[in-house]
């Protein structure tokens, strides 16, 4: 988030519960105090303040990993120190990033004949950014050597994409062919991502999970299609697969869907760890098909850290706990455990489906549930909407997002629920009977009530 200039008023002071206790001069919201407090006033301060904030146990709105095992937070305070640049100073915590980065090549098929590569990043967003990146290089650097010109490179992708996707384009100069979302269709349509590729085709981005309904893009009909296109023309245009959400479920819940290295024109993948990789925020993941995706131009060489290391990131220091956890993760519950994890949270979901199925006015925007993601739309906004049952739920400390899908589908306003691992089934029936009971509310305080012809008075609800 951007951060404005606030103005310094005369009662800009943080107002402290303790304030009798263990204050004895204000302390300012806005400018550095010019003395310090004790340790464990500071603490309180901030602990305090912090309580508004939303409980994260209730938080269906993010992707967001909001608990970890014991173990592995210990883990975290052991390695909070430790800069994941410095492979000079901490050459053991390089070489953890290496096993992850072959272990998750594996783990989404890449070629044992292949070269393949990858690095951990701050989250998706910079894994997005930085195959997006080697994308674009790459065809500059094809087209170079056909003599062909350069300057207009676009990417197609769907109007279900993260909003780092529109970041990319913007910031490096990218023309982005959007296929929008239709009432009753909210992934790519194949047929359309043909109309849009070209020569200047950078890549075509399919999402597996997509944060609006977490719906699965038809990656492998999109494939077949560039297949096609090969053959016709002879260009081969790759597809970044960007599995946020989806990436740490499929591999376990549906061994036998190809949506990874196994398809030809898939050359990146980038995955959250800190989503259903069962970690913190923020650790991502790029892997590249081959060291050939990423074009040596795009890789900086630096020896001031005490040897000479090679770096691909949109920043430089960063910290290596979360990295780390998510090393502990993969040893600890190896596949049988994600297996466990996400069949127990998928069982979940479809238990809360069902019994939202029978919540007044809501129905499922889709029946075929693959991930732990529900999306809800109301089936009349006359009776209430989801705005404002989305305000019901935050009463009672639910955070359940409610917004609308994008351009062409932006009549369809939804509900949408991340179940994570957290998430139990008795969750699942306080958070239905709360939704019962808001919306009988909901519908009675948008019936308009009869006349009162003792006073002559009239009163309706308005909606």
């Amino acid at each position: 988030m951007l951060s404005q200039k606030k103005k310094i008023k005369a009662n800009e002071n943080v107002s402290m519960t303790y304030a009798q206790r263990s204050f004895t001069r204000p302390v300012p919201r806005y400018r550095i105090p010019e003395e310090g407090m004790d340790a464990d006033v500071a603490y309180q301060l901030i602990h305090d303040e912090l309580n508004i904030d939303g409980n994260p146990a209730l938080n269906l709105a993010s992707f967001v990993t909001t608990w970890m095992e014991p173990q592995a937070e210990r883990l975290i305070l052991d390695t909070l120190n430790k800069n994941l640049v410095d492979q000079d100073e901490y050459p053991q915590t390089g070489k953890i990033q290496e096993r992850v980065v072959n272990m998750l090549a594996r783990l989404f098929h890449a070629p044992e004949n292949s070269e393949y590569t990858g690095t951990a990043t701050v989250g998706s967003s910079e894994a997005i950014m930085l195959g997006l990146l080697a994308h674009k290089w790459s065809w500059r650097k094809q087209r170079e050597k056909e003599g062909k010109p350069a300057h207009h490179p676009n990417m197609v992708i769907g109007a279900d994409v993260h909003v780092v996707w529109e970041k990319f384009a913007r910031y490096f100069d990218v023309e982005m062919r959007v296929v929008p979302m239709q009432k009753g269709r909210y992934t790519l349509s194949v047929e359309e991502v043909r109309q849009r590729i070209d020569e200047n085709t950078i890549c075509v981005g399919a999402v597996m999970g997509t944060t609006f309904t977490g719906e699965l893009d038809p990656v492998q009909e999109i494939n077949a299609m560039l297949d096609e296109v090969e053959k016709e023309t002879g260009r081969h245009i790759p597809i970044h697969v960007d599995g946020a959400s989806g990436g740490f479920i499929l591999p376990f819940l549906y061994p036998d869907f190809p949506w990874d290295f196994r398809l030809s024109h898939v050359h990146s993948i980038n995955v959250s760890g800190h989503k259903y990789g069962l970690v913190y925020p923020g650790v991502g993941w790029l892997i590249l098909r081959d060291k050939s995706d990423l074009p040596e131009d795009l890789i900086f060489y630096v020896n001031y850290l005490g040897s000479q290391e090679a770096t691909y990131t949109l920043n430089f220091s960063r910290g290596s706990a979360m990295m780390i956890a998510q090393y502990y993760n993969l040893l600890r519950l190896g596949k049988s455990g994600y297996r466990a994890v996400m069949r127990n949270s998928l069982e979940n979901t479809r238990y809360l489906a069902k019994k939202l199925k029978k919540v007044e006015n809501f129905r499922l925007v889709n029946e075929d549930i693959r991930l732990p993601i529900l999306a809800l739309e109301v089936k009349d906004k006359n009776v209430f909407d989801v705005f404002r049952m989305s305000d019901k739920l935050r009463q009672r400390g639910w955070i359940v997002p409610a917004y609308t899908l994008p351009p062409e589908a932006e009549e369809v306003a939804v509900l949408r629920m991340v179940i994570r691992e957290n998430f139990s089934r008795d969750m699942a029936d306080l958070l239905v009977a709360d939704m019962h009971r808001f919306a009988r509310e909901l519908k009675e305080q948008c019936r308009v009530v009869p006349e009162q012809k003792d006073n002559g008075q009239h009163h309706k609800h308005i909606c």
